[in-house]
């Protein structure tokens, strides 16, 4: 496959060696993305561990706890359920186009830099079931390292055009999927039904409640396969594989390397697609803390307000983006740049993602799930997110302290050394 319509600048004098990229080379969006984005992931997976809550018919978020926690629990479905991980598939594209641009323009061959890309994948894909095995069932990392290797083999080395087309066939899919079973079921008089609230609830694929960690690592082996390998090309065929393209469409643009050339594309982008992300699931919320009266199979994953609130999640990651871009740009013009130290932090954290991310499970697994201390049992929606934050909070002090100290993450070390063989 060879690049259609994109053209790229002559080639540097070739290097045998590929190395990654310096850290005088980094843009600052993509990297304050990510640092917030794990934010929004540890906060997203908390209902994951209360294993002794009671859960709605969605099977995720608990129902039970006082007024706070309810609070809590209608603000996560609104503005992070299916919300982050769009946001996440996102920044994995622009991630691999970066790299992917960055290598071709040192002089590495396109057939070389997508071997590097192959690598990387191929090491994603060991890294998330060893992480879903060992920690935490919801690992998104061999999922999208699946993905990065069907999708960069097909699309990298694509022209625009073909992109272009692509995208809009995701579109189309991704609508199709959400709406047929929808119009299917308000033709024939059963929208209320659709839908399964009897189902078993999601949280329990991952094993929290298992005393024994043997028991749960097995349960959390299958919930990774299954999510790894069929999860993930079930995600191709359904048209998952959108916003993970519009990633590699973005940073073919510098989008958000140079936020300041692409103001009003961003502005509209963080608006509508905030505005159509927290709408779409406002119903699945107020259902769930019973201020909309609708069936149980109706708020459930497959019904028709799960339906909506899942289908409106890409615009909600796509306006995130957009909306830490145009931060990143009104902060990086101001004369003054206050709060320079947190900036500087959470950057940290996204340039060293993949550690950070592991490194929430390595403390929130032996101290919530049954297996270990088995606190997961005594905490509500409301005190789990402290929790979180906590947690989340270590981290970005590990981060900024590696960043002044001018280290990689450990992980990533690892990684580096796997994709360029040495």
């Amino acid at each position: 496959m060879t690049a259609d319509t994109t053209k790229t600048a002559p080639p540097a004098p070739h290097h045998p060696h590929p190395a990654g990229v310096a850290a005088a080379e980094r843009a600052l969006a993509p990297d304050l993305a990510r640092g917030l984005m794990l934010l929004l992931i540890v906060l997203s997976n908390t209902g994951f561990h209360l294993w002794k809550a009671e859960h709605g018919p969605s099977g995720w978020q608990p129902v039970d706890g006082g007024w706070v926690d309810h609070a809590v629990q209608f603000t996560m479905i609104t503005t992070l359920d299916m919300r982050v991980y769009p946001l996440f598939a996102f920044l994995f594209g622009y991630g691999m186009t970066q790299l992917f641009l960055r290598q071709t323009a040192k002089g590495t061959s396109e057939r070389g830099a997508v071997a590097i890309l192959r690598r990387r994948s191929l090491c994603l894909i060991v890294i998330g079931l060893a992480h879903a095995t060992l920690l935490m069932a919801g690992d998104i990392v061999g999922y999208y390292g699946l993905l990065s290797l069907a999708l960069g083999w097909l699309f990298l080395r694509r022209g625009d055009r073909a992109l272009k087309w692509w995208i809009g066939i995701g579109a189309a899919l991704l609508l199709f999927g959400a709406l047929e079973p929808v119009v299917s079921a308000l033709l024939n008089g059963e929208l209320g039904s659709l839908g399964d609230a009897g189902a078993e609830p999601g949280a329990d694929a991952y094993g929290a409640d298992d005393p024994s960690w043997l028991g749960a690592a097995g349960t959390r082996l299958e919930s990774g396969l299954f999510v790894t390998f069929v999860a993930a090309p079930l995600s191709l065929v359904g048209g998952g594989f959108t916003v993970f393209l519009l990633g590699f469409w973005a940073a073919r643009r510098r989008i958000l390397e140079e936020p300041g050339r692409h103001l009003p594309l961003l502005r509209r982008t963080a608006v509508i697609g905030v505005a159509i992300g927290w709408l779409g699931a406002l119903p699945a919320a107020l259902a769930h803390v019973g201020a909309l009266d609708v069936p149980d199979d109706a708020q459930s994953e497959a019904g028709a307000l799960g339906l909506l609130r899942d289908i409106t999640g890409n615009a909600a990651g796509l306006g995130y983006v957009a909306a830490i871009a145009l931060f990143t740009h009104w902060w990086t013009r101001g004369r003054n740049r206050r709060g320079a130290r947190a900036v500087t932090a959470l950057s940290a954290v996204g340039k060293r993602s993949l550690s950070c991310y592991l490194t929430h499970s390595l403390l929130f697994a032996p101290l919530l799930a049954a297996w270990g201390l088995g606190l997961g049992a005594h905490l509500t929606s409301a005190t789990m997110a402290l929790v979180a934050v906590g947690v989340w909070l270590v981290t970005v002090a590990g981060a900024y302290a590696m960043e002044r100290a001018g280290r990689r993450g450990p992980v990533e070390t690892v990684l580096r050394r796997l994709m360029y063989r040495g």
